[in-house]
């Protein structure tokens, strides 16, 4: 009989917090600066220079682990993990190891319908590392220092998951809160959220956990499903053959779907963890907890039950706009303009998603505004452009973010209301395509849509369809 295996898979992510400045100097954390100009003698160590704590970082923290249900550490301290590595200036890193500020708290999910509860053992805060850039022409490597010192946190779960799906739902629900939170984009193109992946499997029915791996250099939600699927068939086929799995780091592989190993765990060197001697013990009061407390926002769950009873909408819509903060906030202002949920439901739903698939764009990077919108909606409900202009205006105002009512008065796009101008059109039309008048006359009904169609390119869209179909049914009844 062939033994049955399960994965056992637990995460630790890293996140970029979406702080001004870094985690204990004034330097910008933009992404994508020239390099190495967004540093100072802090956060590219040198000599004498001292950390100061960022605020905002602890309070960001606390507000992932009350989303997360976690406890708070009313006395959390930072402390310096050694190691030599050119991306880490210091030779050190400040983290949390003994007193993370987080801790002991749990994420529900659902796959297939059920639900889950997956352990988060802490939060803690730490400084992200500089970035290696290897040159493989010149056989060498440049460090860039601008993400030296951003600030990271990152959350360790308990080794919960048993597949793919579950990691992916654990994931896209983290990611999902954090945005609504404001406390990162979770980027992971741009490494503002990144997953390493600890994976061990055991026989169905043993408690005793498998030797775990580590899989590093996972940049998508794609590649940590193929990446647990990939590791989980190497471990079993290494315990079917009669070897053991080694306890290791390994790097993932993407395009070829293999690993590869980076490091042994086994004779990992020591850190020489101690405390932080420059940063002084944060000391959280139960006021300050309180104050994050009520700057939580409404959660994406709390948010879909509020617009079941509000909005009448489809439940399909209401899971796509509360997929994203952004698009929930522009639905929510636009509404709340226009009066109008439907309609500015289906812009959104087909219109904006779109084009955000062809242009290979995140929800997050929308930029027009919820009034333009609304004025859009506007032009079209008292029928002063028809829907076939009003596409063309959003393409513009999604891509420019345009005045639609400028834009329509400017360049003559209102809708034609002029009966003589049109009767003149629609003449010309009818004696311009006599087949399908003889069609329409001999019975097929349907004619008439293609002379509507004629009409409408002569007119450029700026016609109302309803009055050229009355126009038009009129004429072709008097031939």
């Amino acid at each position: 009989m062939d033994m049955q295996y399960e994965t056992v898979i637990g995460l630790e992510v890293h996140v970029e917090l979406a702080t001004k400045t870094k985690i204990f100097c004034a330097c910008s954390t933009e992404f994508g600066g020239e390099p190495n100009t967004h540093t100072c003698p802090v956060c590219t160590g040198m000599p004498g220079s001292l950390p100061v704590l960022n605020k905002r970082v602890v309070e960001y923290a606390m507000a992932v682990g009350l989303a997360t249900n976690c406890e708070i550490t009313r006395q959390c301290k930072f402390d310096r993990k050694n190691y030599f590595y050119p991306d880490n200036p210091q030779n050190y890193q400040i983290s949390q190891l003994y007193l993370p500020i987080c801790h002991d708290g749990y994420l529900e999910i659902e796959t297939a319908g059920n639900k889950k509860r997956i352990g988060i053992h802490e939060i803690h805060m730490e400084e992200d590392a500089g970035k290696l850039i290897h040159d493989e022409w010149e056989e060498s490597s440049l460090i860039d220092y601008n993400r030296s010192g951003v600030p990271l946190i990152e959350i360790v779960s308990e080794p919960d998951m048993r597949s793919g799906d579950e990691v992916i739902a654990y994931l896209e629900k983290l990611r999902l809160l954090i945005q609504y939170l404001g406390a990162s984009d979770c980027k992971l193109q741009e490494g503002s959220m990144r997953a390493d992946v600890n994976i061990s499997v055991r026989e169905v029915g043993e408690e005793r956990l498998g030797t775990r791996t580590e899989m590093k250099n996972l940049n998508s939600f794609k590649a940590i499903r193929r990446a647990i699927e990939g590791e989980t068939r190497r471990q079993i086929e290494r315990i079917e053959s009669g070897n053991k799995v080694i306890k290791e780091t390994r790097r993932w592989d993407d395009n070829k779907e293999l690993s590869y190993p980076m490091r042994s765990k086994e004779d990992a060197k020591d850190y020489r963890y101690f405390p932080e001697p420059d940063l002084v013990p944060i000391i959280i009061s139960e006021e300050w907890i309180e104050k994050v407390k009520r700057n939580q926002p409404e959660f994406h769950d709390e948010k879909m039950i509020r617009y079941k009873k509000e909005y009448d909408i489809p439940e399909y819509d209401i899971s796509i706009l509360t997929s994203s903060k952004k698009l929930a906030d522009l639905f929510e202002t636009t509404v709340a303009i226009c009066k109008k949920p439907k309609k500015v439901s289906n812009w959104l739903m087909v219109e904006a998603m779109r084009l955000l698939n062809e242009r290979e764009m995140e929800p997050e990077e929308l930029s027009f505004s919820a009034v333009h919108l609304a004025d859009l909606i506007e032009l079209v409900e008292k029928k002063e452009i028809t829907g076939t202009v009003a596409k063309e205006v959003f393409e513009l105002i999604f891509s420019e973010d345009i005045d639609p009512k400028s834009y329509v008065e400017k360049n003559g796009l209102k809708t034609v209301k002029d009966e003589n101008k049109l009767k003149e059109i629609i003449k010309a039309v009818i004696e311009k395509n006599p087949q399908s008048v003889a069609d329409y006359k001999s019975g097929k009904k349907k004619a008439i849509g293609y002379l509507v169609g004629q009409v409408m390119k002569e007119m450029k869209g700026k016609a109302d369809p309803s009055s050229v179909n009355d126009i038009l049914f009129n004429e072709l009844e008097e031939i």
